[in-house]
């Protein structure tokens, strides 16, 4: 089975423009994205889905410098952009990866495609239905022709968030939700604010460059409750919010 990686990436962010491309240890966001993928074995190509905005030229020449493909579309319907980079780059799998998750574990990664490929006829796998993991190290595969179906059935806000329609009707799919204990959810470590940007950059200015394994980083947020604390009182959008 072929597996294509796809980052959704865009400048446009209300509560932290340009996120994308910001700086982390010498490396733009997005290239550690790209990083965690490739480090993972998990997908055979990565593409980059941005939109067709002038603002998004810059995501574009980033891409480019690292080597990855790009397909651009609609701003808000990136359900569509996903399917054109699909149409583009052929694959029988899906992983979905943002932009805005500069620390995810390429151990992670690897570990959620082999449970995947373990339970057949499984069309969608997500490791934030029963979550453990801190948010911004999620996991989401989803089958080629299931990605293709949603087309015709998601509609408003299911169509800026990808795949949350099939999770929203498990009824309709095989959907296999992945925990990874121990539980560390109360963490967050995605990049959506000022907050989070002063903690991942306490987290790069310890441990530098490199990708880095949960366990070791969890181990040293807990001895830093301090740092943990930078941007827990940052709340997640609700899903129609977009």
């Amino acid at each position: 089975m072929r597996t294509l990686g796809i980052v959704q990436a865009r400048m446009g962010s209300e509560r932290l423009p340009g996120k994308v491309l910001r700086p982390l240890a010498g490396r733009t966001v997005l290239e550690r994205v790209v990083r965690s993928a490739r480090e993972s074995g998990a997908v055979e190509e990565i593409v980059v889905a941005t939109t067709t905005d002038a603002v998004d030229d810059d995501v574009v020449t980033e891409a480019g410098r690292l080597g990855v493909p790009v397909f651009r579309g609609s701003v808000d319907d990136v359900l569509s952009r996903f399917l054109g980079a699909l149409a583009e780059h052929p694959a029988e799998e899906v992983m979905r990866f943002t932009a805005d998750c500069p620390l995810l574990d390429p151990d992670i990664i690897a570990t959620a495609a082999r449970v995947f490929h373990a339970v057949p006829g499984t069309d969608y796998l997500n490791t934030s239905l029963n979550r453990t993991l801190p948010r911004g190290l999620d996991v989401e595969i989803i089958r080629a022709d299931t990605l293709r179906a949603l087309d015709t059935m998601a509609e408003t806000y299911h169509r800026t968030h990808v795949t949350s329609y099939v999770y929203s009707h498990p009824e309709k799919f095989r959907v296999l939700g992945l925990a990874l204990p121990p539980n560390r959810a109360h963490l967050r470590l995605t990049l959506d604010t000022p907050a989070d940007l002063e903690l991942m950059e306490a987290i790069v200015a310890h441990f530098g460059d490199g990708t880095i394994a949960l366990p070791k980083l969890a181990e040293w947020l807990d001895a830093h409750p301090g740092i943990a604390a930078l941007n827990q009182h940052i709340e997640q959008k609700a899903l129609n919010q977009g």
